[in-house]
């Protein structure tokens, strides 16, 4: 008996996250064993709100899957929601996925997704139905996996607009500053990737700092200090979850400082709290510029290598499902380095959920305010490819529900 399979996506959208949604889709209708291929609206509230679309019919034209994986955000919608079990919302998503004939589950999403998935796995395990986890993250802090999809394309998108900046300041002779805020709560996997900047000849950015190491202010403006010395004109790549001594934001100095529903620390502004520092004590020029956005969802610029990897463990995670898999979550694997290969494997959610993973200390130099060579090494591979993408009236074309 055909079994219906349900995909929900959650947490901050990527410009890989349709890609991982395309692969779910695409094994799901080539799937003998699998009845109608169903979206869940926003997240974990679509399936409590039993807010369905049926996917099936929206792709059985293969084009539309083609224009998915070129499209950035979540094509079904995302949320914040931390299911509570006092609230009876374990009990009531079994409820409804039993009720339409849902035998698989798979949840597309970064470390709260996976902590949805862990609430749900034994619960769905005693009614028979397989539940999935699908990693997105741009931080790339989900342990378990070599790294995880949207990472790459952030990275390449970071590491070209370090470049181009780097070019804007190089033009004037006068002494200057760029401050780039990059996000990462509590993991500086994307600010390290600016690094990669440098392999367009530039030696920015000249420095680095991430929230693995604490961060010392005094240390900072001597840094500054020197490095303008040497340079003149100098840019600064600093991850917005910097944190003091004392494990203190350094953002929570912003008047935007919250937190989200997960209680997870909502930054922003570190890189002018920076700016004013640096203009206070050297009375240079200094400007701030906070990426914002656009490290999730320039699409235009996405990694070749991680889409189609995207897309690749999209599809893997239907097909460990139909082999009887559940309660797990989908892993990259890297087999090797030169030629860069990963297989796809699974592991026990119970591992994941609730963890994160941060950079080594020994990919970060002594003094804490750069990162090796290894670390370059191991995000290189992921950057590597361009898609072709389809335009129309001179914008690439996205698919909009």
């Amino acid at each position: 008996m055909q079994k219906n399979l349900l995909i929900g996506q959650s947490g901050g959208p990527t410009a890989a996250i349709n890609a991982t949604l395309a692969g779910v889709i695409q094994a799901g209708i080539d799937a003998e064993q699998i009845g109608t291929v169903y979206g869940a609206i926003n997240g974990i509230k679509g399936v409590l709100n039993e807010n369905f679309i049926n996917l099936s019919e929206v792709f059985s034209c293969k084009d539309n899957i083609r224009l998915l994986k070129q499209t950035p955000s979540a094509y079904l919608g995302s949320c914040r929601y931390k299911l509570s079990k006092s609230t009876g919302d374990i009990e009531n998503i079994v409820e409804i996925l039993n009720k339409n004939n849902i035998g698989y589950f798979c949840y597309i999403g970064g470390n709260d997704s996976m902590d949805t998935v862990y609430k749900l796995k034994d619960a769905c395990a005693q009614k028979g139905i397989k539940v999935m986890g699908v990693p997105k993250t741009i931080d790339n802090d989900l342990v378990g996996t070599d790294h995880c999809p949207g990472f790459g394309s952030a990275a390449k998108y970071i590491a070209s607009t370090i470049a181009e900046i780097t070019r804007d300041t190089q033009c004037y002779s006068i002494e200057s500053v760029t401050i780039v805020e990059i996000m990462g709560r509590n993991a500086g996997w994307l600010t390290a990737a600016s690094a990669l900047a440098r392999l367009t000849g530039t030696t920015a950015p000249d420095l680095i700092y991430l929230p693995e190491i604490p961060f010392d202010i005094d240390r900072f403006l001597t840094d500054v200090k020197e490095k303008i010395v040497e340079r003149k004109n100098i840019v600064i790549a600093v991850s917005e979850g910097i944190k003091d001594t004392n494990g203190n934001y350094i953002a929570d100095q912003s008047e935007i400082f919250k937190e989200d529903l997960f209680g997870h620390s909502q930054l922003g502004g570190v890189g002018k709290a920076l700016e004013t520092l640096v203009k206070d004590k050297y009375g240079i020029k200094v400007r701030s510029i906070e990426l914002n956005t656009p490290q999730r969802c320039a699409a235009h610029i996405s990694s070749k290598t991680d889409i189609e990897e995207s897309f690749m463990i999209g599809a893997a995670a239907v097909k460990a499902a139909l082999n009887g898999e559940t309660g797990k979550m989908m892993c990259y694997k890297r087999v090797s380095d030169k030629p860069y290969k990963i297989d796809v494997t699974t592991m026990e959610i119970d591992s994941i959920a609730n963890s994160e993973k941060k950079i080594p200390r020994e990919y970060i130099t002594k003094s804490g305010n750069d990162v090796t060579q290894e670390l370059v090494d191991y995000i290189y591979p992921l950057i590597q490819g361009e898609n072709e993408i389809m335009y129309k009236d001179g914008l690439p074309m996205h698919f909009i529900r």
